[in-house]
């Protein structure tokens, strides 16, 4: 990974982009892309679209969501703790203890995540795993007025942002679900400008797909793709406690997965397996025998429908604070995606 693009995702996991409130992290995708794209907009949704020879044929969309699970303030109490409710789904447990961020009109505000400490709980309630109206953040206000100063119902929340390196190029950070995707899409738009494709290509930095795919159905429906591919993260099996079985076998640092199934244009997969082959790009093959929960599912079913694609980053501790992926893997992915639609003739017939 280049020290300039490795810049750019460390901007970009820095930036704070819950469901609805991604203008932060959008507004490092767009100053990103406008240094190699030829074109770069910002929808009225908050999608950023960066496109590469725009005039081209065919159409080829590349979409990852920007946006995080993240919190809101719901509530604050006479004693000026913050009661939350989601954005996105969390493991609850995985919440308690954290050091949280208040994104602010005014700023960035610090609070912890926070419960009865276990020596006060009773028995029945040591057993019960919390729900999130158990929980509350402490911004150290000494009382509602004080707290009502600093932040303000709606305020959007998020884990304590910023990526740790570990060993054998994996990272860890929050909301590489899916800034691993939109990291991808980008770095195969600029790797594109030094080629020329002959495909009009538009890479989508997409907003709310962890509040039901959103961005990326008014983005497909503008854009108008003949091809699209979604990039987004999968679960990673190489871990403690994963199945093979249900989640098949899937490892960091062994190249992107590219999924098989009903969601997918069986022509845009072998078409990617291809690529992948001739480049000598690793990959991993993914079952995927239902519509995903990814912008895959909505793209495919855009205007008189597309061919659709999906290509995924492996993420270990999914929707957690540290959520650990590898940046190899996420090179490799963005030069799949070079390599695949530099080889997309602009007759090229896509029909199963």
């Amino acid at each position: 990974m280049r020290d300039e693009s490795l810049a750019f995702l460390r901007r970009l996991l820095e930036a704070p982009s819950p469901s609805g409130y991604e203008r932060p992290a959008q507004d490092v995708v767009r100053d990103w892309a406008g240094s190699f794209a030829d074109e770069v907009r910002t929808d009225v949704h908050g999608n950023v679209i960066a496109a590469v020879n725009p005039s081209g044929r065919p159409r080829i969309m590349l979409a990852g969501h920007c946006d995080q699970i993240g919190l809101m303030v719901q509530h604050i109490d006479d004693d000026g703790y913050l009661y939350v409710n989601q954005i996105g789904g969390h493991d609850i447990t995985v919440l308690i203890g954290q050091n949280v961020v208040v994104w602010t009109k005014n700023g960035p505000v610090s609070g912890v995540m926070a419960r009865k400490p276990i020596h006060l709980m009773k028995d029945d309630e040591e057993k019960k795993p919390p729900k999130i109206h158990d929980l509350w953040v402490d911004i150290g206000a000494a009382n509602k007025q004080e707290a009502l100063e600093a932040v303000e119902i709606g305020d959007p929340i998020t884990w304590s942002l910023g990526m740790r390196t570990l060993r054998n190029d994996l990272a860890a950070s929050p909301a590489f679900d899916d800034k691993a995707g939109v990291y991808v899409v980008m770095e195969a738009l600029r790797l594109l400008t030094e080629e020329r494709p002959t495909a009009a290509v538009f890479a989508v930095s997409t907003v709310q797909e962890e509040i039901g795919l959103r961005g990326a159905v008014t983005s497909t429906f503008a854009v108008e793709p003949q091809v699209g591919i979604a990039v987004d993260v999968t679960f990673a099996t190489d871990h403690p406690g994963a199945d093979k079985k249900v989640s098949g076998d899937v490892s960091l640092n062994k190249g992107p997965a590219i999924h098989r199934g009903p969601n997918m244009n069986p022509v845009v997969v072998s078409r990617l397996i291809a690529a992948a082959k001739e480049k000598a790009i690793p990959y991993q093959l993914v079952g995927s025998a239902r519509a995903t929960g990814t912008d895959a599912n909505v793209m495919q079913i855009s205007r008189g429908g597309v061919a659709t694609g999906l290509v995924s980053v492996p993420n270990r501790y999914m929707h957690s604070p540290v959520e650990t992926v590898s940046l190899r893997d996420m090179q490799h992915a963005a030069e799949l995606l070079a390599a695949f639609i530099l080889k997309v003739e602009p007759d090229a017939e896509f029909i199963p």
